[in-house]
Protein backbone atom coordinates (compact mmCIF):
# COMPACT_ATOMS: atom_id res chain seq x y z
CA UNK A 1 0.00 0.00 0.00
CA UNK A 2 1.58 3.28 -1.42
CA UNK A 3 1.29 6.05 2.04
CA UNK A 4 1.66 9.57 2.03
CA UNK A 5 5.21 10.93 2.70
CA UNK A 6 4.09 12.83 5.76
CA UNK A 7 3.40 9.17 7.52
CA UNK A 8 6.60 7.29 5.76
CA UNK A 9 8.42 10.55 7.55
CA UNK A 10 6.43 10.16 11.02
CA UNK A 11 7.10 6.80 10.92
CA UNK A 12 10.90 7.14 10.71
CA UNK A 13 11.16 9.69 13.71
CA UNK A 14 9.12 7.99 15.56
CA UNK A 15 11.78 5.55 15.20
CA UNK A 16 14.48 7.89 15.71
CA UNK A 17 12.61 8.82 19.22
CA UNK A 18 12.61 4.64 20.59
CA UNK A 19 16.14 4.07 19.51
CA UNK A 20 16.83 7.77 21.50
CA UNK A 21 14.78 6.88 24.73
CA UNK A 22 16.19 3.43 24.57
CA UNK A 23 19.49 4.90 24.32
CA UNK A 24 18.59 6.76 28.07
CA UNK A 25 17.48 10.50 26.30
CA UNK A 26 14.65 11.51 28.37
CA UNK A 27 11.67 11.46 26.52
CA UNK A 28 10.37 15.26 26.54
CA UNK A 29 13.98 16.43 25.23
CA UNK A 30 13.54 13.89 22.39
CA UNK A 31 9.85 14.68 21.63
CA UNK A 32 10.93 18.40 21.45
CA UNK A 33 13.84 17.90 18.84
CA UNK A 34 11.85 15.23 16.28
CA UNK A 35 8.86 17.64 16.82
CA UNK A 36 6.62 14.78 18.08
CA UNK A 37 3.81 14.50 21.24
CA UNK A 38 4.37 10.94 22.66
CA UNK A 39 3.53 10.25 26.11
CA UNK A 40 4.47 7.18 27.80
CA UNK A 41 1.41 5.52 27.25
CA UNK A 42 1.91 5.78 23.69
CA UNK A 43 5.51 4.55 23.66
CA UNK A 44 4.55 1.42 25.06
CA UNK A 45 2.46 0.72 22.36
CA UNK A 46 5.00 1.72 19.41
CA UNK A 47 7.69 0.25 21.12
CA UNK A 48 5.38 -3.05 21.34
CA UNK A 49 4.47 -3.01 17.35
CA UNK A 50 8.05 -1.83 17.02
CA UNK A 51 9.07 -4.90 18.56
CA UNK A 52 6.49 -7.21 16.47
CA UNK A 53 7.40 -5.35 12.93
CA UNK A 54 10.52 -6.82 13.42
CA UNK A 55 12.22 -3.41 14.69
CA UNK A 56 11.61 -1.59 11.43
CA UNK A 57 10.22 1.58 11.01
CA UNK A 58 7.51 0.50 8.65
CA UNK A 59 5.89 -1.33 11.44
CA UNK A 60 5.39 2.21 13.07
CA UNK A 61 2.96 3.49 10.27
CA UNK A 62 0.47 5.32 11.24
CA UNK A 63 -3.17 4.30 9.83
CA UNK A 64 -4.93 6.99 10.41
CA UNK A 65 -2.76 8.93 8.35
CA UNK A 66 -1.96 11.53 10.61
CA UNK A 67 -5.18 12.48 11.30
CA UNK A 68 -5.86 13.06 15.23
CA UNK A 69 -8.66 11.02 17.01
CA UNK A 70 -11.12 12.95 18.16
CA UNK A 71 -12.69 10.83 20.46
CA UNK A 72 -10.11 10.90 23.08
CA UNK A 73 -9.54 9.55 26.20
CA UNK A 74 -10.53 12.09 28.50
CA UNK A 75 -13.96 12.51 26.28
CA UNK A 76 -14.26 8.82 26.21
CA UNK A 77 -14.56 8.87 30.11
CA UNK A 78 -16.43 11.93 30.66
CA UNK A 79 -19.12 10.24 27.90
CA UNK A 80 -19.27 6.76 29.59
CA UNK A 81 -19.93 8.57 33.26
CA UNK A 82 -22.25 10.71 31.80
CA UNK A 83 -24.31 7.86 30.81
CA UNK A 84 -23.78 5.92 33.47
CA UNK A 85 -25.20 8.82 35.27
CA UNK A 86 -28.48 9.15 32.79
CA UNK A 87 -29.78 5.75 31.36
CA UNK A 88 -31.95 7.40 29.32
CA UNK A 89 -30.19 10.47 27.69
CA UNK A 90 -30.10 9.86 24.00
CA UNK A 91 -26.95 9.87 21.05
CA UNK A 92 -28.14 12.90 20.08
CA UNK A 93 -28.23 14.84 23.42
CA UNK A 94 -24.88 13.80 24.43
CA UNK A 95 -23.71 15.09 20.77
CA UNK A 96 -24.68 18.46 21.40
CA UNK A 97 -23.24 18.03 25.22
CA UNK A 98 -19.79 16.83 23.89
CA UNK A 99 -19.63 20.03 21.43
CA UNK A 100 -20.49 22.35 24.13
CA UNK A 101 -17.89 20.80 26.79
CA UNK A 102 -14.92 20.05 24.41
CA UNK A 103 -15.57 21.57 20.84
CA UNK A 104 -15.37 18.36 19.11
CA UNK A 105 -18.16 17.38 16.36
CA UNK A 106 -18.77 13.56 17.17
CA UNK A 107 -21.89 12.06 15.36
CA UNK A 108 -24.61 10.19 17.58
CA UNK A 109 -23.64 6.89 15.11
CA UNK A 110 -19.95 6.88 16.36
CA UNK A 111 -21.55 7.93 20.08
CA UNK A 112 -23.58 4.58 19.66
CA UNK A 113 -20.41 3.04 18.64
CA UNK A 114 -18.72 4.03 21.50
CA UNK A 115 -21.35 3.18 24.08
CA UNK A 116 -21.87 -0.10 22.58
CA UNK A 117 -18.40 -1.15 23.44
CA UNK A 118 -19.14 -0.79 27.25
CA UNK A 119 -22.01 -1.76 26.77
CA UNK A 120 -23.95 1.08 27.41
CA UNK A 121 -26.12 1.68 24.74
CA UNK A 122 -29.57 1.24 24.80
CA UNK A 123 -31.49 -1.64 22.95
CA UNK A 124 -32.00 -1.15 19.05
CA UNK A 125 -34.90 0.63 17.98
CA UNK A 126 -37.13 3.65 18.82
CA UNK A 127 -38.12 3.56 22.74
CA UNK A 128 -41.66 2.28 23.97
CA UNK A 129 -44.30 5.02 23.99
CA UNK A 130 -45.35 5.32 27.26
CA UNK A 131 -49.05 5.78 27.08
CA UNK A 132 -51.18 8.30 29.56
CA UNK A 133 -53.74 6.03 31.40
CA UNK A 134 -57.33 6.95 30.10
CA UNK A 135 -60.73 6.36 31.61
CA UNK A 136 -61.49 4.23 28.94
CA UNK A 137 -58.21 1.80 29.99
CA UNK A 138 -58.75 1.82 33.64
CA UNK A 139 -62.47 1.03 33.08
CA UNK A 140 -62.85 -2.65 34.27
CA UNK A 141 -64.58 -4.27 30.92
CA UNK A 142 -68.17 -4.99 31.19
CA UNK A 143 -69.81 -8.10 28.70
CA UNK A 144 -72.19 -6.73 26.34
CA UNK A 145 -75.46 -8.55 25.72
CA UNK A 146 -74.49 -9.11 22.42
CA UNK A 147 -71.39 -11.31 22.62
CA UNK A 148 -73.25 -13.54 24.93
CA UNK A 149 -76.54 -13.74 22.76
CA UNK A 150 -73.93 -14.67 20.07
CA UNK A 151 -71.80 -16.82 21.67
CA UNK A 152 -72.49 -20.27 20.41
CA UNK A 153 -72.59 -18.93 17.17
CA UNK A 154 -69.20 -20.26 16.08
CA UNK A 155 -69.61 -23.27 17.91
CA UNK A 156 -73.37 -24.61 16.61
CA UNK A 157 -75.34 -26.27 19.73
CA UNK A 158 -72.53 -24.90 22.26
CA UNK A 159 -74.62 -23.72 24.25
CA UNK A 160 -77.54 -25.37 23.27
CA UNK A 161 -78.33 -28.87 23.80
CA UNK A 162 -78.68 -30.54 19.55
CA UNK A 163 -82.40 -30.35 19.55
CA UNK A 164 -81.85 -26.49 20.50
CA UNK A 165 -83.51 -26.95 23.77
CA UNK A 166 -80.72 -25.53 25.77
CA UNK A 167 -80.57 -28.72 28.19
CA UNK A 168 -79.28 -31.83 27.38
CA UNK A 169 -81.42 -33.94 25.33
Amino acid sequence: MKHPVAVLEKAKRLEQLLQRVAAGEPLDRVNEALDLDVDQEQLARAQTKYEAGGRRWEALIDGRYGHAQKAHSALREWLYARKEEDDNIRASKLAIEIREQFGIELSPGHINYLLRKRGLSAPPGRPYKREHPTEEATAPATASSESIDNAGTFFPGGCKGRDGSGGSG
